[in-house]
């Protein structure tokens, strides 16, 4: 048993923190389907390897706006991030497009 377990909030916070990092990568990977353009060619864009980019992409929930701004950057879009009630419902619903919460603008 761990030393102190985590409380409902803070437990709440780490899911929501994963449904955000996921939404954030199937939008990234919305974008690079649309362009047609490969992990590899982000990752030439970035000026890191490909496997930097797949870990960017894995939809780990420690995905940093650092991270975020730098794929934004090499792919020439601005990063809007709002607060917004909820859907009923749908809160695990992850696609492009599927929440306001994540735009992506070119």
């Amino acid at each position: 048993m761990p030393w102190k377990s985590k409380g409902v909030k803070a437990e709440a916070a780490d899911a929501a923190g994963a449904r955000l990092a996921r939404q954030a990568t199937v939008e990234v990977a919305g974008v690079l389907g649309k362009r047609d353009m490969s992990r590899t060619d982000l990752a030439r864009l970035m000026d890191v390897s490909p496997g930097r980019v797949s870990q960017i992409l894995s939809g780990d929930e420690n995905l940093t706006l650092r991270s975020l701004a730098a794929v934004a950057e090499a792919l020439d879009l601005d990063v809007r991030i709002s607060f917004v009630e909820p859907k009923t419902g749908r809160q695990d619903e992850v696609g492009p497009g599927s929440s306001d919460a994540f735009v992506y603008t070119h």
